[in-house]
């Protein structure tokens, strides 16, 4: 039998590729996803949840799958208070997780960010850093945390910080090397691939990947 697998998110940068690598993939027999409006993607593998983001509760057996892929985040700009950020940076994310161990779900990756640490001096790295360590706490077969620093793709709206991050990365790559590696930008197509890779894998612990290794995999492709 085929894995199962529910995607949070999937309307997001990352979420979006990764709900068409998991479609593709012939080792998944049925995608969930859960989602606050209508997904125009179809597809016969493809269940879609229409439900506010905290009434997860009331369609917990939706988490009872192999991987639950958890690709929510938001920004303070777009939250517009630090509560509202918590909400769906900590609080949804962390309620998901609650949910997938109860319903028994194998393995549960989620994307983070760059710097993550609970004893952060800055609000969205203590945020994404309480997230992870949250997250860890919970009994899983595998937790995949995933680092990325800043994201390319094409997103509904312009960020100056990453456009520039993603010139600099093309003109002056020496500017990532050595200990630096992990600052470079990365795609979010790669890390929605790299997510896929590792659930397929299916190791057994607590992983961190941060962006150099995600890099790392699209350059073996390359090559």
């Amino acid at each position: 039998m085929g894995r199962t697998a529910l995607i949070l998110g999937a309307t997001g940068l990352v979420g979006g590729y990764l709900l068409d690598d998991i479609l593709e993939n012939n080792k998944y027999e049925r995608v969930r996803i859960i989602s606050r409006s209508e997904v125009l993607k179809k597809h016969p593998k493809l269940d879609t949840y229409i439900l506010d983001l905290s009434q997860m509760e009331d369609v917990r057996e939706v988490f009872n799958v192999s991987d639950v892929f958890c690709c929510l985040g938001t920004t303070m700009k777009n939250a517009g208070s630090k509560e509202a950020f918590k909400k769906v940076d900590l609080d949804f994310p962390i309620l998901a997780a609650k949910l997938a161990a109860e319903e028994e779900a194998e393995q549960f990756l989620i994307v983070s960010a760059m710097g993550a640490s609970r004893n952060s001096s800055f609000f969205y790295n203590r945020v994404k850093g309480e997230m992870e360590e949250r997250v860890k706490s919970f009994p899983f077969n595998g937790v995949y945390i995933f680092r990325p620093s800043l994201l390319l793709g094409n997103r509904k709206e312009f960020r100056l910080g990453e456009k520039t991050a993603e010139v600099l990365s093309i003109r002056l790559p020496f500017l990532f090397r050595g200990n630096l590696k992990k600052y470079a930008p990365v795609k979010a197509e790669q890390v929605a691939k790299f997510m896929a890779e590792k659930a397929i894998k299916g190791e057994k612990g607590i992983f961190i990947y941060e962006s150099d290794e995600m890099n790392r995999l699209q350059k073996q492709e390359q090559s």
